[in-house]
Parts: C-alpha cells; sequence; structure tokens
C-alpha cells in the first residue's frame, strides 16, 4: 500500500518523464524490486511505450534496460507477442481498473510468464496517463522450479551424509555449520556438540594458532589443497588425518571452507612401525658387531694366556715341573680358563633362552642358602678389588618355588656386575624381603658410576653395553643383564633397574606370590 501511494503521489506530480524518477527512496525500491515492474507512460492516442523497467523486468525480456526505455511493444516483440501486450495497454486504458492478461506461455529465452497485472494511473484531469504492469511468472513453473531445488538439496544431502570419507563444513568466521555422519562416526562426536562451534575444537591445542591463520588465508584466497595434520577424538586421543579442502561460495559472497577428511592413523602407526623395528634392528646389528669385536679380546686374551704359560710348562723353560713359578702359571691358566668357560656358558645360556629350550628344575628354594653360595664365590673377586659385600635377608624369610641354579646364576651375574663398577672401598648391598602381598623381593646395589637415563633399556636388550666395547673392554660380553632378565621372567618374575650416574644403581628381582611357599628359612649371617 506505501509502495501504490508514493507511485500515485510521483504520478499525480507528474514527476515521471522518461527515466527521471525523482523520488529516490521510492526509485531505489522500485528499481531493486525482485518482482518485474515497468511503467508504460500513454500518450493521447493511447499507445504506450515504456518509461521505465526495473532491473528484473530486463531481466525477464533479456533486454538491455536502457534499450527497452520509450519504445513501444511493436518496436521491442514480433508478431503476436507485441499486438497482445499493446491490446493489453487499450484494454486497461478502456476499462480503467487493474487487469490481468495472460499472455502467450513462452516468452524470448525460454522464460515462461502466466499473467500481467496492468494497474492504471490517473492524471490530474482523471485520464490514464501511465500503467503500472507487475510480471507474476508462472506459479506452476515456479513450484517446479523448487521441486527440483529441493530434489537438488536432497540429494547433495544424501551424497553428503552418505559418503565414505568424513567431511566437515565451516563458514567464514571458522564455525562448524555442516559435519557429515562419517565424521561423527569416525571420531566421536556428537552432531549437536560440533554445530555453531569453533573448529579450533576439534585441533589439538599446540596447533590451533596455526589453524587459525590457515583457516582465514583461505577463505581470502580460496587456494586449494592438501596437508597432513592432526584432529582430536572425542574422547581426548590424537588422530593423524590428510585435509583435502575446497572453496564454497554461496548468495551474498558468503564463503565457507568444505574440508573431506581421509584418516591415516593406523598407517602412521605402521610406518612408525616399520621404522621402530628398522632402528632396532641396526641397533641389534651395531650390538651384535660389537659383541663380536669384544669376544675377539675376551676369548683371545684367556687362550693366549693358556696356551702361552702352557708352552712354558711344557718345554721346561724353568727347569723342573716344581719349579714356582710354575705353580704361578697354573694359577694363570686356571683363572683364564673359568673366565674363557664364563664366557661360553653365558653365549650358550642366552642361545638356548632365546631358543625356548631352558626348562625349569624347580623345588623349594631356600633364599638364604643360595646368598650364602653366593658370598663364597664372589668373595674373593670382591676382595681383589677391595669391594665390600653386605648381604641382609628378611628374618622368618619365607622359601620360594624356583630353579636353584638358575636362582643363583641371576645373583652371581648381577652382583658380579656391581663389583665389576664399584669404586675401590665401596659395596655391594643385596636385600632379599617378603612384601605385604606375599611376594619376595630380592635388591642388589652398588655404589658404582651408574647408567644414563637413555641407556638403561639398551643395557637390558642382549650384547647390549653403555659404551662401545671395542674401545673399553673392562665390560664383559654384555650379557650380564639380558641374562638374568631372562631368567627371571622364566620365573614370571620381573626384573627392574634404577640408576643414577655417579649415584649407583639398583636392581630389583620380584618373584610372582604364587612362587612364595609357606615353609620358613632360618637365616645366616654372613
Amino acid at each position: 500500500m506505501q509502495y501504490a501511494r508514493q507511485l500515485m503521489s510521483v504520478i499525480d506530480k507528474n514527476d515521471i518523464s522518461g527515466t527521471d524518477v525523482t523520488d529516490r527512496d521510492f526509485r531505489e525500491f522500485f528499481m531493486k524490486s525482485p518482482v518485474g515492474r515497468m511503467i508504460v507512460a500513454v500518450d493521447a492516442e493511447h499507445k504506450g511505450a515504456y518509461a521505465e523497467v526495473n532491473a528484473a523486468a530486463a531481466a525477464y525480456f533479456e533486454m538491455p534496460r536502457e534499450h527497452m526505455l520509450g519504445r513501444t511493444p511493436a518496436e521491442l516483440f514480433e508478431g503476436k507477442v507485441a499486438e497482445q501486450m499493446e491490446h493489453a495497454f487499450r484494454n486497461c486504458i478502456k476499462t480503467r481498473k487493474t487487469t490481468t492478461f495472460n499472455v502467450l506461455p513462452r516468452f524470448p529465452g525460454g522464460v515462461k510468464v502466466q499473467t500481467f497485472i496492468l494497474s492504471p494511473i490517473f492524471d490530474a484531469g482523471g485520464a490514464v496517463h501511465y500503467i503500472d504492469v507487475t510480471i507474476r511468472p508462472d506459479m506452476a513453473d515456479s513450484m517446479h522450479l523448487q521441486h527440483e531445488r529441493d530434489d537438488a538439496l536432497m540429494l547433495m544431502t544424501a551424497l553428503f551424509d552418505a559418503s565414505g570419507m568424513s567431511i566437515i563444513v565451516t563458514d567464514h568466521h571458522g564455525r562448524i555449520v555442516r559435519v557429515n555422519d562419517m565424521f561423527l562416526k569416525e571420531y566421536g562426536w556428537k552432531r549437536d556438540t560440533l554445530l555453531g562451534e569453533e573448529f579450533l575444537m576439534i585441533v589439538p591445542p599446540e596447533d590451533r594458532a596455526l589453524s587459525r591463520r590457515l583457516h582465514a588465508a583461505f577463505i581470502d584466497h580460496g587456494r586449494q589443497g592438501s596437508r597432513e595434520v592432526q584432529l582430536l577424538r572425542k574422547d581426548g586421543s590424537v588422530a593423524d588425518v590428510v585435509i583435502t579442502t575446497a572453496l564454497l561460495e554461496l548468495s551474498q559472497k558468503r564463503r565457507f571452507m568444505v574440508s573431506a577428511i581421509r584418516d591415516i592413523t593406523e598407517r602412521k602407526h605402521l610406518v612408525n612401525s616399520m621404522k621402530r623395528a628398522k632402528e632396532e634392528a641396526d641397533s641389534a646389528n651395531r650390538a651384535k658387531s660389537a659383541f663380536l669385536a669384544n669376544m675377539s679380546h675376551e676369548l683371545r686374551t684367556p687362550l693366549n694366556a693358556i696356551i702361552g704359560f702352557s708352552e712354558l710348562m711344557k718345554n721346561h723353560l724353568f727347569g723342573p715341573l716344581n719349579n714356582p713359578k710354575y705353580e704361578e702359571y697354573m694359577e694363570d691358566i686356571h683363572f683364564s680358563s673359568r673366565h674363557l668357560l664364563d664366557i661360553i656358558n653365558d653365549v650358550l645360556d642366552m642361545s638356548k633362552i632365546e631358543a625356548g629350550r631352558v626348562e625349569l628344575i624347580e623345588s623349594e628354594v631356600a633364599i638364604n642358602e643360595v646368598l650364602d653360595s653366593v658370598v663364597r664365590i664372589m668373595n674373593d673377586r670382591a676382595k681383589t678389588q677391595s669391594v665390600g659385600l653386605d648381604f641382609k635377608v628378611d628374618k622368618d624369610l619365607p622359601h620360594v618355588r624356583a630353579d636353584q641354579r638358575l636362582l643363583r646364576q641371576i645373583l652371581i651375574n648381577l652382583v658380579s656386575n656391581g663389583v665389576k663398577f664399584s669404586p675401590v672401598g665401596k659395596s655391594v648391598k643385596v636385600r632379599a624381603t617378603l612384601k605385604p602381598d606375599r611376594h619376595i623381593r630380592i635388591s642388589i646395589s652398588d655404589q658404582g658410576c651408574g647408567i644414563p637415563a637413555d641407556k638403561l633399556k639398551v643395557v637390558m636388550e642382549p650384547f647390549g653395553q653403555v659404551n662401545d666395547p671395542r674401545h673399553n673392554t673392562s665390560q664383559g660380553t654384555g650379557l650380564g643383564l639380558p641374562l638374568a632378565k631372562a631368567m627371571t621372567e622364566l620365573h614370571g618374575g620381573f626384573l627392574t633397574m634404577e640408576s643414577k650416574e655417579g649415584k649407583g644403581t639398583t636392581v630389583h628381582i620380584d618373584f610372582p606370590p604364587e612362587r612364595t611357599l609357606s615353609a620358613y628359612a632360618p637365616v645366616s649371617i654372613f
């Protein structure tokens, strides 16, 4: 009504002349109306010419607006189209009433028009001076287009939701506006939790600043591409994904980022696992190379002593065999032979354990008795290196079900390591206790140089050593700790280690509670 009154006011003042409509607000409303509108000027002979045409009307007829102004239908259209339009104008002038007029079903360009609505506008004398023409599209055709649009929208929605790839859509503010079912299934989120929220909620905190900048740059420039990133699942775990982005621009220059997401977490884990396996294999090869290099020293030294001293005795270099020098050589031969036997036994024991050929010969074992034997075996070596042995066992410590030979070997290996790396004047401490859950723990502590934190895992592997034995040949074969660990695990137990550089090392052996027996052993005094 306001528009009609404003139009009547303008016409009454004769303000419409050619393309000159003086009321600026009215003109802007008229020109930008989404409905096709035309003003037809009527001359004295009751012929009509287009005085003003808005953009929507010009688009309907697929003609420039300037081309239509001041011209009659006969000058713009051909045949019956022009005749019917002129007949419609004359009919409106004659009846002096608003009329509707059906025209040909299709106009140039394929635009289908059902009806023109013609409204007469009178001058001060009551004559029809202008005709306001409104174009009304065919409603059936409009509904058909609407149905097609709805069908296309449903199809795209179905493809979006049924896609086997996760898809997420964000607006220029970085807010999530659409997310498909696959994304929700893959990453555990709920749709209501995500919609309307900033996409950074699914990005790890350390990546959010960069992701925000990249998103803003993409919205501005729309450069498509793929990159590998990490996303947060609902449970807080991190997924490795590849995101491929595309720019979607809708009406009013609204821009959105469409992100297709491909999960590569398993592939990434596989690659990392293969990388770790290769590193471990390389490390094992290096350890074996170092072991073989060290074995050349460890085996040759005692063998050379055995051969050399034996030849001296064989050749009676110092006279008859009752010479005191020969007794000294006999001690060296015996020591070298025992050392060589220990090395060979370590290698063979490790080989048997790795091959699964070691069977436990279990019996009821008194811990204190085993420790007694370890003290006797290690006492001379400890004295030679000026290292003390401090053994203590809990009172009434129960017996344990174990392989006594292997248990003794475990303790000898660990105490031997403690003695080897302890400074002069220090002690190796051994403690055996019963824990509240009735499992027995044996701890061996030294006050040596300790082991760097990054080497703790290395020394637990076969042939693994803190330093390269090719440059430090005093460390042995590197099998002592791995053998002790493997033998402990054969009993279902655990071997753990604590160490600080410059402070020393403590190794704990924990046997499972089911190996603790009810009998109690008398405590020896070491």
